[in-house]
């Protein structure tokens, strides 16, 4: 059987609110028509944001997290900067000896910034 993976879809709170926050990240347009449920034009691979009641995000470096996502960019401290200044934090635990830098989204999912 042949698969594709259409898109990665995270819970959350908010749709709406956190594919805003990743469409200033990423530049791509957000599809919404339902604000349940809305996508991002992330080519190849679209992102997508679903509501779900009494969401609580995984936290950070707690074991509960289970997916996160890797984004790379050319200046990583410029986009560390306005990520924090678009709602995202910079936790304490820093693995990775400056490789890259954890962020967390303004719901608590865990993303990494790393020079690309």
């Amino acid at each position: 059987m042949a698969t594709t993976i259409s898109s990665v879809v995270i819970d959350c709170a908010d749709p709406v609110a956190l594919a805003a926050f990743y469409a200033k990240l990423t530049g791509a347009p957000v599809n919404q028509d339902d604000p349940t449920f809305v996508t991002l034009d992330t080519t190849p691979l679209p992102l997508a944001f679903q509501r779900v009641d009494g969401y609580r995000g995984p936290g950070w470096p707690n074991a509960g997290k289970h997916v996160h996502l890797d984004f790379a960019v050319d200046d990583p401290e410029a986009a560390r900067q306005s990520l924090v200044e678009w709602g995202a934090t910079v936790p304490e635990h820093q693995p990775g000896d400056g490789s890259w830098t954890v962020l967390v989204d303004p719901e608590g999912h865990p993303f990494c910034v790393m020079k690309g």
